[in-house]
């Protein structure tokens, strides 16, 4: 919301100058056809015809005089709902205009100053407005281009009663829509860089918590009674309570290639905006299901700044991370870098979990820098966009088999990216990718099931062990300390997971993302 006031009889004091540079074209008219009437009369005699010609003459000049000099006192206030919509949506601007002046108001003509991508700018006129009085307008603006777009100021044009004279105010305050790339709606599958305190992680270490792993603190007025630790209580003589930790959350890290070489073509259907739309999704998606997130660019900059803890959502909330990095999704322009070694700089500091990443054309130079990515992420998803299919049509299949290649030999999981992809079926396909090839980097960790009853077996090192498991169970193998064994498995199919020494069931690494 944005308000401002105009006080048309205070501002632009040029004087004589100021009115008359206000005179329409019927003002200027009359003038012009009270001089030459003035002149005829002069010539002829006729004093009934100079009469004439000063009244036409005097008429806009008195109109002028009068508009300039009359004190209104307006305040507009422009209020945008929403302030940031999603591009293709539409937004509504609101209007109010109130006359704080003791005289009423003649008749006004708004106009509201806003960018052609946005659509016409909004005319309205309003009659006349009574002292305290107030009018109200409103308009939709739509954008299919994400931006930031200023709106305002607002004019304001103030018009006499016989049309001669024009004068245009212009009020301070302007707002700013801020439009963001589309988002879809992504399924959640099943990749790994899971954090122990989070998801399915988090019930296993709860599990295993005992009475005794609680940290307490002090009492404090409006703490639930619920929460009071009696043992903590008796040893320290005062009431204590359980203290509320917050779980560790995965990391996530999406990675988005903005080098101008890596892209062709321009417009809301071009390669590059369903790179920055499909970044926008997974970015939505990962917060959504709890994840700490980052955006990082190929220039190495990085939302939230590694200053302010180099991950959103575990210190403020979703909907405050996910509008930050919106922000600068709706911004973000191609970039001048050759290559990725700035982001591959800022992602060899550390362990970032998972890893999304958004790229435009490889060649292998720039696939083996990206290889070298893989090291730092639990696990890595690539969406690599086929730039020839996107300009010239055609299937992606084929396109930089060798880059492709080197991203898969470093363990990321990818996909082609053509014209008109489906970023969520893309999703699921690489849920799918990253399960059978988890399955296979395990070592003798298989179960199969039959009628309801089953076998497993394990390895670690020399240790082994086998073992049954009973009706409508998964066997494991029950071996030493660090034993491979079995993971859930449905009948006939198998299963693969790190099982714990002893146990019945072993557990896949990875949670639903």
């Amino acid at each position: 919301m944005a308000a401002g006031g105009a006080q048309p009889a205070d501002e632009d004091g040029g004087g004589l100058r100021t009115a008359l540079s206000g005179l329409t074209t019927r003002g200027r008219s009359f003038i012009a056809a009270g001089v030459a009437a003035a002149v005829c009369a002069y010539v002829l005699g006729q004093s009934d015809l100079l009469r004439v010609g000063l009244l036409l003459a005097v008429l806009p000049l008195m109109c002028a005089g009068l508009l300039f000099r009359t004190r209104y006192r307006v305040v507009a206030v422009r209020q945008l709902s929403p302030a940031r919509v999603t591009a293709g949506s539409e937004a509504r601007v609101h209007l109010r205009m109130d006359n704080v002046s003791r005289l009423p108001t003649g008749l006004l003509m708004l106009q509201d100053r806003v960018p052609y991508v946005l659509g016409p700018r909004p005319r309205f006129v309003l009659d006349r407005v009574e002292p305290g009085g107030r009018r109200e307008v409103s308009y939709r603006v739509r954008s299919d281009l994400r931006g930031r777009y200023p709106l305002g100021p607002l004019q304001l044009r103030l018009t006499d009663p016989f049309g001669m004279c024009e004068l245009t105010r212009s009020f301070s305050a302007a707002d700013t829509l801020t439009v963001i790339p589309r988002t879809e709606p992504l399924p959640p599958v099943r990749l790994s860089g899971e954090a122990a305190g989070y998801g399915d992680g988090r019930q296993r270490s709860l599990a295993l918590a005992g009475e005794d792993d609680v940290i307490p603190r002090g009492y404090r007025h409006g703490d639930d009674l619920r929460r009071v630790h009696w043992r903590s209580t008796a040893r320290y003589g005062e009431l204590m309570v359980r203290r509320e930790e917050q779980p560790q959350r995965a990391r996530c890290t999406v990675l988005l290639d903005t080098r101008r070489t890596a892209y062709q073509g321009a417009g809301p259907d071009s390669a590059f905006e369903w790179a920055v739309s499909g970044a926008a999704s997974a970015l939505v998606h990962v917060l959504e299901r709890g994840f700490s997130v980052r955006l990082l660019t190929d220039t190495g900059s990085s939302v939230p700044a590694e200053g302010a803890g180099g991950f959103a959502g575990a210190t403020q909330g979703s909907a405050d991370s996910a509008g930050l990095m919106m922000d600068t999704l709706a911004v973000v322009g191609h970039s001048d870098e050759a290559g990725l070694s700035r982001s591959y700089d800022v992602l060899r500091g550390g362990n970032e979990g998972l890893l999304v990443a958004f790229f435009g054309d490889l060649d292998e130079a720039q696939a083996a820098v990206a290889a070298r990515m893989r090291q730092r992420s639990g696990a890595a998803v690539a969406f690599v966009l086929n730039i020839d299919a996107w300009v010239y049509g055609g299937a992606p299949a084929g396109h930089g088999d060798g880059a492709l290649r080197l991203l898969r030999d470093a363990g990321w999981t990818v996909l082609e990216v053509g014209p008109g992809a489906s970023l969520g079926e893309l999703w699921r396909q690489a849920g799918q990718q990253h399960s059978s090839t988890g399955s296979a980097s395990w070592h003798g960790g298989t179960a199969a099931t039959d009628n309801g009853a089953g076998t497993g077996s394990g390895t670690a090192g020399s240790d082994s062990g086998t073992g049954t498991a009973g009706p409508r169970t998964t066997g494991s193998g029950t071996a030493g300390a660090g034993t491979v064994g079995s993971g859930p498995a449905r009948p006939g199919t198998t299963g693969t997971g790190a099982a714990q020494p002893g146990s019945g069931t072993g557990t896949g690494a990875g949670g639903r993302v």
